[in-house]
């Protein structure tokens, strides 16, 4: 087998199911593990995703609005490859190489084209059978891997279960503000708390500040698409001095505001969800010996207004 991933989660399915081995190329955003850096790029982006949130939002929806990919195949680089089975997905269009592009790719590039894997995950369901059936496909039987995730699952659930249900609101996007949807609700339920913006298995819906008002969670974890904690931590810092709105919110006054690894975890769909339900316990059931605070979560510290005007 020549396998080619064009989304990260993918690439975790794939090496989590040890055919990390058989991956010959992966998309430009593709980085766990970290050895498939060392893999050709089979995509690029067509916008700078190093400006500032809300210049990214408005460039979104300009390609959008012109009928255009957020993403490009290198159509040479595929070709060369050879692959015999290339795995993408269609859930969503600002994530990756759309589906669509694939399809014209393949019947673009090959007369007896590769078999097309394509993942479509809404909520945790979905994320579990595109594990077994990326397995099935590729002659892995996917049953030992899926039944140790829903043992830590079940671990999970059990350390929660007699512990208090906070009230939370995920943001997975910071200018202008969106709550989490999809996959996101479920794992908060999974961690003993209670999700007040944003529908399981529904996209991730823009929220409007009356509402983040009223509602005025206890708990906020923000987590955007893409961004590390670095990123994030700069991006809510502008957030701060933009939008003044954050400073009545009681969570970010009680020190109950997290910044989460949006990027390496959550907005993931795959076998790191896991990892993201015990980082979530962590934050919203404290323990002595937190496992993923400073790498995959930390409090967010408000900086001082000197260091803001700087």
């Amino acid at each position: 087998m020549r396998l080619v991933s064009l989304l990260p989660s993918a690439t975790e399915i794939i090496a989590a199911l040890g055919l990390l081995p058989f991956l010959v190329g992966r998309s430009h955003e593709c980085d766990y593990p970290p050895a498939v850096k060392a893999l050709p790029v089979c995509t690029r982006p067509r916008l700078d995703a190093q400006q500032s949130s809300l210049a990214i939002e408005r460039a979104v929806q300009d390609l959008l609005q012109a009928a255009l990919g957020i993403y490009d195949l290198e159509l040479a680089t595929l070709q060369a490859l050879k692959p015999t089975h290339i795995i993408t997905q269609d859930q969503c269009d600002v994530c990756a190489v759309t589906l669509a592009d694939v399809q014209r790719a393949i019947a673009e590039l090959w007369d007896s084209p590769p078999q097309l894997i394509s993942l479509q995950p809404h909520c945790l369901e979905d994320v579990w059978e595109d594990i077994r059936r990326v397995g099935l496909a590729l002659g892995v039987a996917p049953d030992p891997l899926l039944s140790a995730l829903k043992d830590r699952i079940r671990a999970c659930q059990s350390r929660v279960s007699d512990r208090p249900r906070r009230q939370v609101v995920t943001i997975e996007w910071i200018d202008p503000p969106m709550a989490s949807g999809n996959w996101i609700p479920e794992l908060i339920a999974l961690a003993g708390g209670e999700n007040l913006l944003g529908t399981a298995g529904k996209h991730s819906p823009y929220i409007e500040w009356s509402t983040l008002l009223a509602i005025d969670p206890e708990v906020i974890l923000v987590m955007p698409c893409g961004f590390d904690l670095e990123r994030t931590q700069q991006e809510l810092d502008q957030a701060l001095q933009t939008y003044p709105q954050w400073q009545q919110l009681r969570a970010l006054q009680s020190g109950q505001v997290y910044i989460v690894d949006g990027n390496a975890y959550f907005n993931r769909p795959g076998p790191r969800l896991v990892d993201s339900l015990e980082i979530l316990v962590e934050i919203l059931h404290p323990c002595p010996e937190p496992k993923f605070r400073g790498r995959g979560w930390r409090p967010y510290v408000v900086p001082s207004m000197a260091k803001m005007s700087d």
